[in-house]
């Protein structure tokens, strides 16, 4: 891992290069500083930028303050249009960039000039150039120093389906999920740009078009909008009940949850169910009603994961709840860590459980099971089934009918936890098993302290750091093969494969290799893209697919 006592000042390094004052002063003097463009900069670089960089800190990306001082104007701009293009073409800049943060920043070939001038204009409105704090000369340098070893063993994949296109640019089909509805064993995918697909003989099928159902449905820009997820109810066949999760516009409709109108809202996440005239029908048609309306601080870490336990029967306490993953909104790194640092108080950064045909809650519109931790608790809220996470995408069960979720870190460690009722994982004051500080310098990472167990936090079952990955997705396991009963997951951008038994004591990673058409390869090499959005699917035979969202593809994994 990189040395996180030097973070911000490698960061500014980053852009920086040796110059004198005056070089300096001649650096930015193009860029206008009319009002208008910097406000229309400002618009561009929310909808496009603010998922991964900000002015305060390193994120995703590093932070951005002083740019526009540091770098040429023409660098930048050509940067933004096509980073892989400077990073693969040997760039210094741009390899330093890559090796710090080990991502393929995603392309905007679409931006014009004019979008380029005032993304520039509201950059220079930054001045300040990062530095090392004191603080951070504590931090940890490596906090995780080992290596994920080869486990000697590859994936076979062999061409399953192509997805259509929603967009013009890299994800060309920004799909997410894929999963079967557990009766009629009917495979769907869904596409974040609004659109549900039924493969039938390996070919897609449009099935459902949620955003023709709600004009203020957005889904660009932001690398977690749209349509986030879906679930068919136990006995979808009988009663014909799915469940979506979807993003909105800020409006004037209801909000269940909210906070203090002095915090910006990007986003609303809505909860809705829907009931099909014919559950055998091959294109959706029916009713829907709003369950439950989130708002958001950023476009990142929403409501991407709805699930119902599959090991549940009718009579089980568990049947029929549906399970809700919403992360902390982007608060915490946007300097409102008190809406994720709840103690089961608040809804973001939690893990839901809910009853869809309940009224008990404080809307009418669902039900909150009253074996659920903190129903009927003082100063708690009853939907909450575990809470401390900053983005739990994946919620799902193990063989032996454990519940799981995978959650997307901050800066430096990703994480899968063996969730339980009541208990907290940490976020916003605990990256992987680490100490992160919401409101200081998120990027640098502490020892515990010696009365950790005080806090009472649950950890990982497993970690990796960003040598390793910037982005854990789950991941399901293979019914049969060489990989039978084994945890399959792995990295959303660069599409490394990972592979755990989880029922060891200590559970440990290993690399999975590709082999596709007959030889061994990796999946940015499949795909032909440096960003390969990687996400894994399983249809009711236990067969596992991988899914590249880079190109829209959909590939079956032949020797599970």
């Amino acid at each position: 891992m990189k040395n996180l006592k030097y973070l911000f000042a490698a960061g500014s390094l980053l852009f920086a290069f040796s110059c004198t004052s005056d070089e300096l002063k001649e650096i930015g003097s193009d860029i206008s500083t009319d009002v208008e463009q910097i406000d229309a900069g400002k618009v561009l670089f929310e909808q496009n930028c603010s998922t991964c960089h900000n002015f305060n800190q390193s994120a995703i990306g590093p932070n951005l303050s002083g740019l526009s001082r540091q770098v040429d104007s023409d660098w930048i701009k050509s940067f933004i249009k096509n980073p892989q293009e400077k990073i693969d073409g040997g760039d210094e800049r741009a390899k330093q960039l890559y090796a710090d943060y080990k991502v393929y920043m995603p392309a905007f070939p679409t931006l014009s000039e004019e979008n380029l001038n005032d993304l520039l204009s509201y950059l220079h409105t930054y001045e300040r150039i990062p530095v090392a704090e004191a603080s951070d000369l504590d931090a940890l340098e490596d906090p995780i120093p080992d290596t994920i070893p080869s486990s000697g063993m590859s994936l076979e994949l062999e061409y399953f389906a192509q997805v259509p296109p929603s967009d013009e640019k890299s994800p060309l089909a920004k799909i997410t999920k894929m999963e079967c509805e557990p009766v009629s064993g009917r495979l769907f995918v869904q596409d974040q740009h609004g659109i549900m697909y039924e493969i039938r003989d390996a070919q897609p099928h449009e099935f459902f078009n949620l955003k023709s159902y709600f004009p203020d449905f957005v889904s660009k820009p932001g690398l977690a909008t749209g349509f986030g997820s879906y679930a068919f109810h136990p006995e979808f066949t009988k009663n014909g009940l799915m469940y979506t999760s979807h993003t909105e516009k800020p409006g004037d409709k209801k909000k269940d949850f909210d906070y203090a109108d002095s915090i910006k809202v990007t986003m609303e996440w809505v909860i809705t169910e829907w009931k099909t005239d014919n559950p055998e029908a091959e294109v959706f048609s029916g009713t829907n009603r709003e369950l439950m309306r989130i708002d958001v601080v950023t476009q990142i870490h929403g409501v991407q994961e709805l699930a119902f336990n599959p090991n549940s029967k009718p009579g089980d306490e568990d049947y029929g709840l549906l399970y809700i993953g919403i992360g902390d909104g982007g608060a915490a790194e946007s300097g409102f860590a008190f809406l994720a640092d709840h103690q089961g108080s608040k809804i973001w950064s939690s893990i839901l459980r809910i009853d869809p045909s309940g009224t008990n809650s404080k809307n009418g519109k669902y039900g909150i099971p009253s074996s659920n931790p903190f129903a009927g608790k003082p100063g708690k809220l009853g939907e909450v089934y575990a809470y401390g996470f900053r983005n739990p995408n994946r919620v799902f069960w193990d063989p032996n009918g454990r519940l799981l979720a995978s959650e997307i870190g901050h800066h430096n460690v990703e994480e899968l936890n063996l969730i339980e009722p009541g208990k907290f994982y940490g976020w916003p004051i605990r990256e992987g098993t680490f100490v992160i500080n919401p409101y200081g310098n998120m990027s640098a990472l502490y020892p515990l302290p010696s009365d950790d167990a005080s806090l009472g936090a649950t950890y990982p079952l497993i970690q990796f750091d960003h040598d390793e990955g910037n982005a854990i997705i789950a991941g399901y396991f293979p019914n049969s093969g060489p990989f039978k009963g084994k945890f399959l997951f792995g990295d959303v951008p660069s599409g490394k494969v990972f592979i755990s038994d989880l029922n060891e004591e200590k559970p440990k990673i290993q690399e999975l290799g590709i082999r596709f058409e007959g030889k061994e390869t990796n999946l940015r090499e499949v795909c032909g893209n440096g960003r390969v959005d990687l996400k894994f699917g399983q249809d009711c035979t236990g067969q596992v697919y991988v899914l590249t969202k880079a190109d829209g593809k959909i590939y079956k994994i032949v020797n599970q």
